[in-house]
Formats: structure tokens, sequence, C-alpha cells
């Protein structure tokens, strides 16, 4: 029993490091299981999060203070501020441009 319960809890811890996180809703206690984010930058990510609003992409994490470029490099593989997985968005296809007939004679 001891085994079963320390294979359930390893495969949840595994799998648990390898999610990302929302930082647009994620909780102070989940913000610190993040690289070189600790109570006080967690806190920040809250306090910035009420005062402007969610994040639009990721990378917008380096206006909190006291999380500089070099951080955000060690988190840019951990955090989504959405659905999007952090991946450029895809550029709009292209629309089919179709000849508008000539009106003869219209006044």
């Amino acid at each position: 029993m001891k085994r079963v319960l320390f294979v359930l809890v390893s495969l949840f811890s595994f799998v648990y490091a390898f999610a990302l996180v929302n930082i647009n809703t994620a909780s102070k206690r989940e913000l610190q299981s993040l690289p070189n984010i600790g109570p006080v930058k967690a806190k920040a990510i809250e306090d910035y999060r009420r005062e402007h609003g969610n994040f639009k992409k990721a990378e917008d994490i380096i206006k909190v203070k006291g999380i500089g470029s070099a951080t955000y490099e060690k988190l840019k593989n951990h955090i989504t501020v959405g659905n999007t997985l952090n991946k450029p968005a895809a550029s709009p296809s292209p629309r089919k441009k179709y000849a508008v007939p000539a009106t003869i004679g219209v006044k």
C-alpha cells in the first residue's frame, strides 16, 4: 500500500512540475512553484494584476517590479497567459479577393 501511495504522489508531482502556470490566474502558492519566484515576487505579481489587470502576453511579466529579463528567461517555458502556450499568434489567413462587378449605367 505504501508503494502505491508513493507512486501516485510521485506521478502527481511529476505532472505538476511540468504543467504551465497561468500567470493571470495563479495563486500565490502556484506562482511560488516557478523558478526564482518566492513569496515577495509572487506578491508583486498579484499586486501587478490587481493594479493593471491581466497580462496580455507572458513577456509582460517583466513589467513586474523585481522581475527582469534574466528571470523571464528562466520562467518563459513554465508560464502562460491562457491557452496560447506562449506561441506567437498565427498570422491571419489571407482572404480571397473577389472582383467587384462593374456597374454600368447606374446613376
